[in-house]
C-alpha cells in the first residue's frame, strides 16, 4: 500500500557518501551517510556516520513504516492546524521516503474537531499529488465515513475497534460485541468496492478502566475483525503500558490462532518509555509493519492517559542500527518534524529529532 512517491533516498542499502564504505566498520556503509567523509573536519563528531550498523540475521530484512502523524498525530491538538499546513506535512513526509501516510479521518467533526477539514485536505492533496493521492489511507468510523472516502475515489481505509468493553463504549458508543455489528456493513461495502481495509484494535496491552486485558480477548477480537474482511490488524498499546515480553506473547498467541505476523502491525505509545523496546520485540517476533508518528506527535482524544506515539525518527534510528531496510531519509524526516514543531509552537518530543537538531550546523 503506497501513499505517493517511492522512496528517493534509502535506509540501509543506500550508497554511503564519499569514502564511507572503506572507512566505516563492517556493515556501516549500509546506512545513509555512513562513515566519516573527507569533508568532516578533524576533531568534530561524525554524526552522519551513526548509528553503526550491526545486522542481526534473525530480524526481517525490511519493514514498512505506517506513518500516522497527519491523522493520529494531529487529532488531539487543541489549536486547529490550518489545512494548508496539514497538506504540506503530508507532502513532506512522502518526500522523506515514507510510502504509507495516513492522511486524515472522516469522523464527525463534533467528536474530533481537528479533522473537520478532511474532505478539503484530500482535495488539496488530489490537486498536488494527482492519482497518487488516492493511495493515502484514511480512517472511516462507519458507513457515512466510508461514503465520503468512496466519493473521493480513495483506495485504502481503516476502521478502529477496541479490545475492551469499556473503551468500546466510550469511543464508539457500542459494546465489545456490538462494535463488530457496526463494522460489518462498512467492511463489506469497502471490500465490494475493491478497497483495502485495515482494522485498528485499541487497548491491546492494558485499559485505564479495566486494567490488564487478557491476551485471549485481544486475539478473539482481532480474529473477528479479520473474519469481517480486514486485511491487516494494527494492535495498539493505546496508553503505552505494554512491555517487550507482553508484545512477544501477544504476537505468538495470534500465531497459535493461525494468524501470522504478516497480518499484524504494531502501534505503540511511549507513555512509559517502552515504545522502542516493544518495537524491537515485535521485530524479533516477525512483525514487519510498524505504526509511527513523525516527531512523536499524538494521543487519543478518548483516553487521557494516552500520550505521544512512537516517534518515526526514533524508530528509523533503531532500524538503521539493526540493518533493517526502511527507505526513509532521516535528515529529511527530522527537518519535517522540526518544521511542524515550529508551527505547533513547541519542541518535538522525539529524542532523535532533539539530538540531531542540536548537532546540526
Amino acid at each position: 500500500m503506497t501513499g505517493g512517491e517511492q522512496p528517493r533516498t534509502g535506509g540501509p542499502g543506500a550508497p554511503a557518501a564519499g569514502d564511507a564504505a572503506a572507512a566505516a566498520p563492517a556493515g556501516a556503509g549500509d546506512t545513509p551517510g555512513a562513515g566519516p567523509t573527507a569533508a568532516t573536519p578533524a576533531g568534530e563528531p561524525a554524526v552522519g556516520a551513526l548509528p553503526m550498523v550491526v545486522r542481526d540475521p534473525a530480524l526481517p530484512q525490511r519493514v514498512t513504516i505506517y506513518e500516522v502523524g497527519p491523522r493520529d498525530g494531529l487529532q488531539n491538538e487543541a489549536s486547529l492546524v490550518p489545512v494548508e499546513v496539514k497538506a504540506e506535512f503530508v507532502r513532506r513526509l512522502l518526500d522523506a521516503g515514507l510510502t504509507t501516510v495516513e492522511a486524515t479521518s472522516f469522523v464527525h467533526p463534533r467528536w474530533v474537531p481537528q479533522l473537520a477539514d478532511a474532505a478539503e485536505l484530500m482535495g488539496r492533496l488530489a490537486d498536488d499529488l494527482g492519482e497518487a493521492s488516492r493511495d493515502l489511507p484514511v480512517l472511516v468510523p462507519n458507513e457515512r465515513g466510508l461514503d465520503r472516502a468512496l466519493e473521493l475515489g480513495l483506495r485504502h481505509v481503516a476502521i478502529f475497534g477496541s479490545a475492551t468493553e469499556t473503551f468500546a463504549r466510550r469511543n464508539l458508543n457500542r459494546g465489545l460485541e456490538s462494535q463488530l455489528e457496526m463494522f460489518a456493513p462498512t467492511v463489506a461495502r469497502a471490500r465490494a468496492a475493491g478497497l483495502d481495509v485495515r482494522a485498528y484494535v485499541s487497548m491491546c496491552f492494558g485499559d485505564p478502566w479495566e486494567g490488564p486485558v487478557p491476551v485471549a480477548q485481544v486475539v478473539a477480537t482481532g480474529r473477528r475483525l479479520l473474519d469481517l474482511g480486514a486485511g491487516q490488524l494494527s494492535l495498539g498499546d493505546t496508553i503505552g503500558v505494554g512491555t517487550a515480553a507482553h508484545v512477544t506473547a501477544l504476537v505468538e498467541a495470534f500465531g497459535d490462532a493461525g494468524i501470522g505476523p504478516d497480518r499484524l502491525a504494531l502501534h505503540f505509545h511511549d507513555t512509559y518509555g517502552q515504545a522502542l523496546a516493544n518495537a524491537a520485540a515485535g521485530l524479533r517476533a516477525g512483525v514487519t509493519t510498524f505504526d509511527a508518528s513523525a516527531g512523536g506527535l499524538g494521543g487519543c482524544p478518548y483516553a487521557a492517559s494516552a500520550t505521544g506515539n512512537l516517534a518515526t525518527e526514533d524508530l528509523v534510528w533503531l532500524l538503521t542500527g539493526l540493518g533493517v531496510e526502511h527507505g526513509v531519509d532521516l535528515d529529511a524526516l527530522v527537518g519535517t518534524s522540526t518544521w511542524m514543531a515550529e508551527r505547533l509552537g513547541r519542541p518535538s518530543p522525539s529524542a532523535v529529532v532533539r539530538a540531531l537538531a542540536q548537532s546540526a550546523p
